[in-house]
C-alpha cells in the first residue's frame, strides 16, 4: 500500500483482527452487488469506503423520485439515470481508487455464471425471488459465498449462504423455489427507509468479514429485524438434504 492508502484505511489497519494483511485482502478482492437500490446503496458505499478493489454493480433500473427516500447512493440529480451508472459516479466520489464496473441489465443464469465465478463474494440486494434464486444457483455452482438481504415494511432479514462450509444451507434450503412464496415488494407494501440501511450495512459488514477472514459470519443463521419494536431475532438454519440446488454439490 502507498502512503495515501495507509492513511485512508488507517482505522481498519489499527484493528488487530484486520491490520495491513486484512486490508490488502480487501484491496485484492472483488464483490458483485446485485441490485443498487435500498439494500445495495449502503452496502456498496461501505464496500467502496473500505477499499474493496473491484465492485460490480448490476441493475437494469433507472433512478426514480420514489427511490430517494431510502436509496442513498442516488440523488435528485440522478433521477432518470441508470442506477448502475449513478452508483458508479457516487462511489468514485467516495473512493476514486476503487474500480467500479456498472452493468445496466438484469442478469440471466448464463450471464451470472462468469460474473459469479470471477467474484470473491456476491451480495444479493435484489427485490424479487426469481433473481434471488438465480443468484443462489450460480453461487452454489461456483462455490462462492452469498450475502443475502431483504427489507419490506418495518421488517428486515439478512443471512450468509457459504457452501464452502459443508453444514451451510443455500438460499433454496430456506425458501424453496417450488414453494412459490408471495412477493412482498416495497413498491406495493411500502418500506421504512432505515430498514434497508440497517440490512444493507449488515450485508457490507458480513462481506468484509468474509473477505478478511475475521470473526464469525451469519452462515447458518437468519437475522431478523422488527424495526417497529426495534427487536432482533436469530433463527438457526440447517442444510436441507433434499434441496434441489445444493444437495448434490460438493465444494
Amino acid at each position: 500500500m502507498n502512503d495515501d492508502q495507509l492513511l485512508r484505511y488507517s482505522r481498519h489497519i489499527l484493528l488487530p483482527e484486520i491490520g495491513i494483511e486484512g486490508q490488502e485482502k480487501l484491496l485484492a478482492s472483488s464483490a458483485l452487488v446485485i441490485g443498487v437500490g435500498g439494500l445495495g446503496s449502503p452496502a456498496a458505499l461501505y464496500l467502496a469506503a473500505a477499499g474493496v478493489g473491484t465492485i460490480t454493480l448490476a441493475d437494469n433500473d433507472t433512478v426514480d423520485l420514489t427511490n430517494l427516500q431510502r436509496q442513498i447512493l442516488h440523488t435528485t440529480d440522478s433521477i432518470g439515470m441508470p442506477k448502475a451508472l449513478s452508483g458508479r459516479d457516487t462511489l468514485a466520489r467516495i473512493n476514486p481508487a476503487v474500480r467500479v464496473v456498472p452493468l445496466q441489465q438484469r442478469l440471466t443464469d448464463s450471464e451470472l455464471d462468469p460474473l459469479v465465478a470471477s467474484s470473491s463474494v456476491v451480495l444479493d440486494c435484489s427485490d424479487n425471488f426469481a433473481t434471488r434464486h438465480a443468484v443462489n444457483r450460480a453461487c452454489v455452482r461456483h462455490g462462492k459465498p452469498l450475502v443475502s438481504g431483504a427489507g419490506v415494511r418495518f421488517d428486515g432479514q439478512v443471512s450468509v449462504f457459504d457452501l464452502r462450509d459443508e453444514l451451510s444451507p443455500c438460499y433454496n434450503c430456506l425458501f424453496p423455489e417450488s414453494a412459490e412464496p408471495e412477493e412482498t415488494r416495497c413498491a406495493v407494501m411500502g418500506v421504512f427507509a432505515p430498514v434497508t440501511g440497517i440490512v444493507g450495512t449488515i450485508q457490507a459488514a458480513e462481506t468484509l468479514k468474509l473477505l478478511t477472514g475475521v470473526g464469525s459470519t451469519l452462515t447458518g443463521r437468519l437475522l431478523i429485524l422488527d424495526a417497529l419494536a426495534m427487536q432482533w431475532r436469530t433463527v438457526k438454519l440447517a442444510r436441507d438434504p433434499a434441496c434441489t440446488v445444493c444437495a448434490t454439490v460438493t465444494v
